[in-house]
């Protein structure tokens, strides 16, 4: 996963929290902003968080604090005269406060998602919800559409250019997306729909977050995996406890040698939160449909998408379909090396279909047996700390920078670490890293963002963003030791947190990763290619106890199995991307049929084995509330990330040069530009799908 998302007022009517963040008192010159109160969340400009010393207390106050400033800046805006408009009075100060309170619901965002305290983590959840209905009343705020508009029609406006120019008609076309041709009554009626989405879609991340369950298994089910995962297992009397995060799961459905214990584990998984999450998703499904035909959309696909690049319902659905073609074969392929393998070890020599609980087992008997590839094996040269030194290596030099820990930073547990970044000898950025999991932290891999990148007169805010990770912890006798897919997500994450310390906007409403949601993954999804390069990996994939660097052989086996199931995984992102399309574009929540009788028809028709009755994987399918009718992104803006990184395979994946370009081309830039136009840039040519689909396999 990229990163989360949550509902907060930054130019209006974007959703992106990770564009948010961000401090400033108006540049001289501007319209009346109201000096900014400091607190422990919010702290001098520039200056860090004490995560350590928040309080609930601090929380409420800081919520209601940043409110506070925010209405009082708005009035400040209202009050101009329509004849003495300018965008330093009316845009800029609108982007400050939008930077403001979204500074306050970055950093409680954090704590709402990864602080071991309860109570922090409750009013955390309760500061966001008051936030995101803050930032829907600010998308129907009619004075503040009707300041907009009025500077719209000045001669300084009309003769705006650039990102100035992108900025202000980007911001009515999103006031006007929310509603404002709609009468004051509708408008009324689209604000409560707001909120009860805005409460939906926390109540169902939540929920996930908050679901407990394990399976109890024998000892005899546990054969097939490694003495170090049954160590760490906790146990009932003489029973292990298999537990529903990422890595306990994944390890037991690739190792298990019993069938049924890895389906009572499947089943298991895929109906986490479904006591309540089918619910929440079908209201979510109601408000989310009212609201579109509210505002005179077929969908709220349609509504969605027609800001997106895509445009479009249509041109996701032929995207979609062309990819379905094209790896139809591939994934036949997969299907007929697993199921040589599926009768080898079953010693059914007729087994012709394949489940779900059994792909990741045969498939990692496929690497062994046929591709002479042991993940445990390969692991022992993944130790976090030497792939945390190589992704530091890769992208210091890449990008010119130098990042520096900050040793005994204030964060909100012992695991997470706090690091400065430095370019030419100078601050400009900040990450925290938060990588093992624990009881109610974020359950995936995902980038958060803090504080963004913006122009102020003190100087340039400093970028502020967290990974929040679950990559497995260390042992008594062991470091921590990363399957390679863990380290392809690390550096995956890691792309976004480059995006958004990059940055060299002027507004927060245009830093880091404020770009379309269908391209905001390409500049994470270029970064997973060097952990598939060898002068890449080599520099840090160090046997643990040996320190004997990763061997040639071993490589070309690991490039060799590749795109083993490159199919299958294509083809499982195209049934996510058809199943989050289906349900906001085709599907009727008011009607007989439910969602997962979509979930089943969709995956009979995608996937190369069929849905298990009883399943129900869309309660915790997470994406359905940030990426609402937006999965299709992931394949789409994957396309443009091969295709650049195509000029990096021509000049050298170490190429400085290269990666200066880059820098400078698609990270400074953030959403000040159109996202075809910076990749036009870079490429020096049109885009093209070639690399994409070579990336496959295809």
């Amino acid at each position: 996963m990229t990163y989360s998302y949550t509902k907060l007022p930054a130019r209006v009517g974007l959703a992106l929290l990770l564009t948010l963040g961000g401090v400033s008192a108006a540049t001289a010159g501007d319209g009346p902003t109201p000096k900014p109160a400091t607190s422990v969340l919010m702290p001098s400009f520039n200056k860090t968080v004490d995560f350590k010393k928040t309080t609930k207390a601090d929380i409420k106050k800081t919520t209601d604090v940043a409110v506070l400033e925010a209405k009082a800046s708005l009035a400040g805006i209202y009050l101009v005269p329509d004849n003495k408009r300018t965008f330093a009075n009316t845009m800029l100060a609108l982007d400050n406060l939008s930077a403001r309170i979204g500074q306050a619901g970055g950093t409680i965002n954090i704590l709402s998602n990864a602080s071991p305290d309860s109570a922090i983590r409750n009013q955390a959840q309760r500061s966001i919800a008051e936030l995101s209905k803050f930032g829907n009343e600010m998308e129907l705020d009619e004075k503040l559409y009707k300041a907009v508009k009025a500077y719209s029609q000045t001669a300084e406006a009309k003769a705006l250019t650039g990102a100035r120019k992108k900025f202000l008609t980007e911001t009515i076309e999103d006031f006007e997306r929310s509603g404002f041709a709609l009468s004051p009554e509708k408008r009324q009626e689209l604000g409560k729909i707001n909120d009860r989405i805005s409460e939906l879609s926390l109540a169902f991340g939540n929920n996930i977050a908050a679901y407990k369950d394990f399976l109890l298994v024998s000892e005899a089910d546990m054969k097939g995996l490694p003495e170090d995962y049954k160590k760490a297992r906790p146990k009932e009397g003489d029973k292990y406890k298999i537990g529903l995060d990422g890595p306990s799961y994944s390890t037991f459905m690739k190792y298990a040698a019993s069938d049924e214990a890895r389906k009572q584990l499947f089943v298991k998984y895929n109906n986490r939160a479904a006591d309540k999450n089918l619910d929440v998703l079908k209201q979510l499904l109601v408000e989310r449909q009212k609201k579109a035909k509210l505002l005179g959309y077929p969908s709220y696909a349609a509504y969605q998408i027609s800001s997106r690049m895509a445009k479009t319902p249509q041109t996701v659905w032929d995207f979609e379909s062309k990819l379905v073609e094209r790896v139809k074969q591939k994934t036949a392929q997969d299907v007929a090396e697993l199921l040589e393998v599926k009768r080898t070890a079953s010693g059914d020599p007729k087994a012709s279909t394949l489940s779900p609980w059994e792909v990741s087992y045969y498939n990692e008997l496929l690497m062994k047996n046929k591709y002479q590839l042991d993940a445990e094996k390969t692991k022992e040269y993944f130790a976090l700390n030497n792939v945390m030194d190589g992704l530091f290596q890769t992208t210091q030099h890449l990008f010119g920078l130098k990042f520096n820990e900050v040793k005994d930073a204030s964060t909100w547990h012992p695991d997470a670490r706090l690091f400065e970044v430095q370019r030419d000898g100078k601050l400009i950025g900040r990450f925290y890293l938060d990588l093992h999991p624990r009881d109610n932290k974020y359950t995936h891999a995902a980038c958060f963002g803090i504080v963004p990148g913006k122009a102020t007169p003190q100087g340039y805010q400093i970028p502020t963003a967290a990974l929040l990770c679950n990559f497995n912890a260390p042992t008594a006798d062991k470091p921590a030791l990363m399957s390679h897919g863990q380290v392809v997500t690390f550096f995956h994450e890691f792309g976004h947190v480059m995006h958004n310390l990059l940055t060299t906007a002027e507004l927060s409403s245009q830093s880091g990763t404020s770009v379309k949601r269908d391209f905001v993954e390409a500049p994470s999804q270029i970064l997973e290619n060097w952990a598939w390069n060898y002068d890449a990996l080599k520099g840090f994939a160090k046997h643990y106890k040996t320190g004997e660097v990763l061997p040639k052989s071993l490589y070309d086996k690991m490039w060799a199995a590749r795109n083993v199931g490159s199919g299958i995984a294509a083809s499982a992102q195209i049934f996510y991307g058809t199943l989050d399309m289906t349900l906001h574009d085709k599907f009727d929540p008011n009607g007989t049929e439910t969602t997962t009788d979509v979930l089943k028809k969709v995956q009979n028709q995608i996937m190369p084995y069929p849905y298990l009755a009883g399943t129900n994987m869309q309660a915790a399918f997470g994406h359905l509330t940030g990426y609402g009718a937006g999965y299709y992104g992931y394949m789409w803006s994957k396309v443009y990330a091969e295709d650049m990184f195509s000029v990096f395979e021509k000049n050298g994946v170490m190429d400085q040069k290269t990666g200066l370009r880059y820098r400078d081309i698609v990270l400074a830039q953030g959403g000040t530009k159109e996202e075809l136009d910076l990749v036009k840039e870079f490429l020096g040519r049109e885009p093209n799908q070639e690399a994409f689909f070579k990336s496959l396999g295809l």
